[in-house]
């Protein structure tokens, strides 16, 4: 039976007299991918930033691989890799010494070179992040969310602005790093994308989680109130006739 590798109880936020999070309480399961889904302003953003130790909690319990946030964060920290935005690099380094910062920072043994190889950008080696393509930056900044060779990784709309070749390509490596057996934990607004790589998701409203399980299940428990498409469903979409079409081989600069 599948371990609970993350455990959030009742967990509550406030600022003042708004309530961003209201009362959650969800269970993730060690070596699955976790969705997290919900419109803007949901409250999803502020539920993993509480569990990543960056902000913090009104109220509530949180647990990740056992440890109790309010007594250990710092070991929270050691086993969990966060996907860093564009404004977290420095602009004049290359993506070699970049890695070799951040694992001094977590005091890790890294070789540089393999970490990019597991992300198809070797031959980026010596190029500075600005220089990469919305794609190699994806699939760079997930690169460093693997250096402390975490338990879990969050991965906060990784795909977003990306053209359907990147995309697949990294739904493709979201697959390799949980068959390594790391938990991920993920954020889309693409429901596609849920449906494809999540094991489970949670759809969270005004603060509240109003649904969670398999994207089979809840699709087939709205199916069974009655809910028909307007238009017929067919077996492919519109990307996958892009991608047949072009190919999948990433056309980056």
């Amino acid at each position: 039976m599948a371990k609970t590798i993350i455990q959030v109880k009742n967990l509550h936020k406030k600022y003042g007299d708004f309530e961003a999070v209201k009362g959650i309480s969800f269970e993730v399961m060690e070596g699955e991918i976790f969705g997290l889904l919900g419109p803007n302003g949901a409250g999803k953003s502020t539920t993993l930033e509480i569990i990543e130790t960056l902000r913090e909690k009104t109220s509530g319990e949180v647990y990740v691989d056992g440890i109790n946030l309010d007594h250990a964060p710092n070991d929270i920290k050691k086993i969990i890799g966060v996907q860093l935005q564009t404004s977290g690099y420095y602009p004049l380094l290359n993506l070699t010494e970049l890695i070799t910062l951040f694992a001094g920072l977590y005091n890790e043994e890294v070789d540089p070179l393999a970490l990019l190889d597991t992300v198809n950008l070797r031959d980026k080696a010596k190029a500075k992040f600005k220089e990469l393509s919305g794609g190699q930056k994806q699939r760079f900044s997930i690169a460093t969310t693997l250096i402390n060779r975490p338990r879990i990784i969050f991965l906060d709309e990784p795909t977003t602005g990306l053209d359907p070749q990147a995309r697949r390509n990294l739904w493709d490596l979201i697959r390799d790093i949980r068959k390594k057996g790391t938990t991920v934990i993920i954020t889309t607004h693409y429901m596609d994308e849920a449906e494809v790589l999540c094991d489970r998701v949670a759809i969270i409203d005004s603060g509240k989680i109003i649904a969670m399980n398999t994207p089979d299940k809840l699709i087939d428990e709205l199916v069974e109130t009655g809910f028909e498409k307007a238009k017929e469903v067919k077996q492919a979409n519109l990307e996958d006739v892009f991608i047949s079409l072009t190919g999948r081989a990433l056309r980056e600069e």
